[in-house]
């Protein structure tokens, strides 16, 4: 992908499966990898815009984001999604990574889907994981015309508070005096420099929800730290069609990675149910 290559002719250069075939992997504007499902049958199809967490890519953690994918697609939902800039495939600096350019890749991931000639783009929904949780709400803040549905897993609540609880004051120190900071975040490894952090106090996630009044859903495991977010949460969005759903033994990653996996299996069907029931069916 050329630098400084436009949206629209970024979209030129997404070829959709053939028939017959439905996965495919278009680059988006800005070197923006991404895998675009769709169902079975033609028509223009609902769709859901899947963005991934902190240090993490587009199939998620135990493959969770492609098999929702696939779970979508079998219930008539076409779905996209993405390696925000510097992480998975895409392009990009990983230490250069802001909020801001988080939010930029999850627009560039809307206009893109939505100029699709197989989506209806009156019907398109956004999911979020943990930190891509946020991308998802201020999407949806941003374009609410746009956005039907909204689900986030896990989801942040406080950028700034959440970070300085993970990483500590000393991360925080150690970029603002060397610019940059190493952090280890257990499952890998990667540099963010201060712009990051200076980022973190320019975006009100519980603000974002308050300008945005369609159907919501949370989900967290019982157990996840995380879940201390949901009641501010649940007070700030504005929609009416709002829920709070509570894995029973779930950690913050619905312990994927344990053999049985039926906690995936448990969001999974409640986040297609969800979308089933707010996005409606193919046209």
């Amino acid at each position: 992908m050329r630098k400084g290559l436009t949206v629209s002719a970024a979209l030129a250069l997404i070829v959709l499966p053939a028939h017959g075939e439905r996965v495919s992997s278009p680059t988006l504007d800005r070197g923006i990898a991404a895998t675009l499902e769709m169902p079975e049958g033609e028509g223009q199809f609902p769709a859901v815009l899947m963005f991934h967490g902190l240090g993490s890519s587009r199939d998620e953690v135990g493959l969770i984001f492609a098999d929702s994918a696939k779970a979508l697609a079998a219930n008539g939902i076409a779905s996209l999604r993405i390696d925000f800039r510097g992480f998975g495939k895409s392009d990009g600096d990983t230490g250069a990574f802001t909020l801001e350019r988080q939010n930029e890749d999850a627009a560039i991931a809307l206009q893109a889907l939505a100029a699709m000639d197989q989506i209806d783009a009156g019907h398109i929904g956004v999911m979020g994981f943990s930190f891509g949780a946020g991308a998802a709400i201020e999407l949806a803040a941003a374009r609410p015309d746009a956005i039907k549905s909204l689900v986030v897993w896990a989801p942040v609540g406080n950028y700034h508070d959440d970070m300085l609880d993970s990483m500590g004051q000393r991360a925080f120190d150690l970029a603002a005096q060397d610019g940059v900071v190493g952090l280890d975040l257990g499952w890998r490894t990667m540099a963010l420099k201060q712009g990051f952090f200076d980022s973190l106090n320019g975006h009100d996630l519980l603000a974002a929800l308050l300008a945005y009044d369609g159907p919501f859903m949370t989900v967290n495991g019982s157990d996840d730290p995380y879940r201390k977010y949901t009641p501010a949460l649940m007070e700030a969005a504005a929609s009416a069609d709002k829920q709070a759903l509570v894995i029973e033994g779930g950690d913050h990653v619905f312990h994927v990675y344990t053999p049985s996996r039926s906690m995936a299996g448990q969001v999974i069907d409640a986040t297609v149910e969800r979308f089933k029931a707010t996005l409606g069916e193919a046209r």
